[in-house]
């Protein structure tokens, strides 16, 4: 079975394809915008099955069919309501919805073996789709962490939060008041709860919030340093492979 990912957020991708190795289900090429997708839909045999994510960084996926004819089984992986996608539902193999559960994706692709051996032909009505987001039902981000502090459980709303770090296996809240919170999430369980307008991952151990951005200087190996309002326990860095998006996410 030929399968590709197409999916901006690089951690999400890397997500599902370890799910999907768990699955004996090998997806070995990723693809991250609308049009590193035309171009490598344009240059390669197309693939079995796509796990499609609707929203890229250039664009709606949708785009990418419009200007390639592709005959793909299709299983969507977005962040939208049910609701909003019970119009095309019918027209793919299945959708999931972030965060992915490992049950539903085995559900997802037993649906897609059981069609097998002929290869799936999906004819989306994308004018339908693109109807719907352009006024998509909101995602429900995170907008409070509950942390214990003692005897006493704090709320902590996501928008005091100046930055959220690993160390020491373990991962931390700095908020603007200059406190540090223990959460029990991990970097990558929060990778789906934050609003990704807000809060981008520059690297391996650091989430930042965009309002919380004093100052950005160049430093070296072509990477940025981060300065915030208030967090000063350690250089931020964004890591060099992370820089492009980091500047696009700015904009």
């Amino acid at each position: 079975m030929n399968v590709i990912i197409i999916e901006d957020e690089k951690p999400s991708a890397r997500r599902l394809q370890r799910m999907l190795k768990s699955l004996e289900v090998k997806a070995e090429t990723m693809l991250h915008s609308v049009e590193e997708s035309i171009e490598w839909f344009q240059n390669n045999e197309h693939p079995d099955l796509i796990f499609l994510d609707i929203q890229l960084s250039d664009g709606l996926s949708f785009e990418i069919f419009e200007a390639v004819d592709i005959n793909s089984a299709v299983i969507f992986t977005t962040a939208y309501d049910e609701y909003a996608l019970q119009a095309f539902k019918l027209n793919s193999i299945d959708y999931l919805l972030k965060p992915i559960d490992e049950d539903d994706l085995k559900i997802a692709v037993d649906k897609f073996k059981d069609r097998a051996p002929q290869k799936q032909s999906v004819t989306l009505d994308f004018n339908d789709i693109k109807k719907l987001l352009v006024n998509p039902i909101e995602r429900e981000y995170k907008k409070r962490f509950s942390v214990k502090v003692g005897q006493h459980l704090k709320l902590i709303n996501i928008e005091d939060i100046e930055c959220i770090y690993s160390e020491n296996k373990g991962t931390y809240a700095h908020t603007n008041e200059g406190r540090n919170y223990l959460l029990d999430m991990t970097l990558d369980q929060l990778e789906d709860e934050l609003e990704p307008h807000v809060f981008f991952r520059i690297s391996r151990k650091y989430y930042v919030n965009i309002n919380a951005i004093k100052d950005i200087i160049s430093y070296t190996n072509s990477r940025l340093q981060i300065k915030f309002n208030h967090y000063n326990e350690q250089e931020v860095i964004v890591a060099r492979e992370r820089v492009k998006d980091f500047k696009n996410w700015l904009e």
